[in-house]
């Protein structure tokens, strides 16, 4: 069969009865430590999180290789992209500066000041 095919009877050998590289071995058990990371996370950590939490284990791996592992083994982040107001089509008319940053009162109810603040809500999102 080697003749037929031309190659090598070790090449062949080689094949049959393969072992695991070192780095192979390596890859494997750095890949499990991603996916426990990345679970413990609930997937919102990505490659640099995690290249970082593994260098305070004391393992020396690269940012490239933790993101290479994690592409191999089609593990992904979960990004959730922040709210950002978009100003009104309307134009807002502007008021007159009734109080010039004098917030003294005699009585209550005297003066009455707003503002709108974003909230996020778990739930609904923002409010």
């Amino acid at each position: 069969m080697c003749e037929t095919l031309v190659i090598p009877k070790s090449s062949y050998y080689q094949s049959l009865y393969k072992t695991e590289s070192n780095r192979d071995r390596e890859n494997r058990e750095f890949t499990e430590k991603i996916i426990q990371i990345h679970e413990e996370s609930k997937k919102r950590y990505g490659a640099p999180k995690i290249h970082e939490i593994l260098e305070k284990q004391g393992h020396k791996i690269s940012l490239n290789r933790v993101q290479r592992l994690m592409k191999k083994a089609d593990i992904r982040s979960i990004i959730v992209k922040k709210f950002r107001p978009t100003p009104s089509k309307e134009k807002v008319e502007e008021r007159e500066n009734i109080i010039n940053r004098d917030f003294s009162t005699t009585t209550i109810n005297q003066k009455w000041v707003g503002d709108i603040t974003y909230i996020h809500m778990l739930r609904d999102g923002w409010c």
